[in-house]
């Protein structure tokens, strides 16, 4: 994707963030300092196509994300996804971000993980996603960058390999410690352990 050399550089973290932890927030922020990212916007999947187990209301996973970044200046929260009423593809995230006039000439980031990135081939329009953006793509267990070369080469030249120290932490395991009444501390922020109990989520 051919890009001006001066151009912001905008990092797009989306996930169904149900809940949104430290691997999450840890991910987001190797990725702004190693590519100089001038932000991160975290868009929580409204709808998403194939939907995680005991999905939290929309509204909740974004607010639990707005409490999770609320202490970075370089990170913020869009409601794009929250607010649509169809089910939510990456491919029309980023037309829609593309089309807002701040960022119609920003270089796009999508951050996620390697094993998404080599699912990718099954995603709504993935074609549509490699000329729109560059693909961060964080190291997981089990995932190497070798495994790249399986993907169509107008994917694979957007990929950009990206290893990090790796915190073991998922939603699935989080959501399974709430439900047996285990503790999640220091899993998630403060803020989004506290809101998790307030609203009684998970359980």
């Amino acid at each position: 994707m051919e890009t001006a050399k001066d151009a912001l550089k905008i990092g797009i973290m989306g996930g169904t963030f149900n809940p949104v932890h430290y691997g999450h927030l840890r991910a987001a922020e190797e990725a702004r300092e190693r590519l100089s990212l001038e932000k991160v916007i975290f868009i929580p999947a409204g709808n998403p196509p194939h939907k995680s187990e005991n999905l939290a209301p929309a509204e909740d996973r974004y607010n639990m994300t707005l409490l999770a970044i609320q202490d970075c200046p370089y990170f913020s929260v869009s409601r794009i996804e929250t607010d649509r009423q169809d089910k939510s593809y990456t491919f029309e995230t980023l037309e829609t971000l593309k089309k807002n006039p701040e960022y119609t000439k920003a270089e796009l980031y999508f951050i996620t993980g390697f094993d998404a990135v080599l699912d990718i081939i099954n995603w709504k329009s993935p074609e549509a996603i490699a000329a729109l953006c560059r693909i961060a793509a964080v190291s997981r267990p089990g995932y190497t960058q070798d495994k790249i070369s399986s993907l169509p080469e107008n994917i694979r030249r957007t990929v950009i390999p990206l290893e990090m120290p790796l915190l073991e932490i998922s939603g699935t395991e989080l959501r399974r410690r709430i439900i047996d009444g285990k503790s999640i501390k220091y899993l998630v922020p403060p803020s989004v352990e506290k809101y998790i109990v307030e609203k009684g989520l998970y359980v």
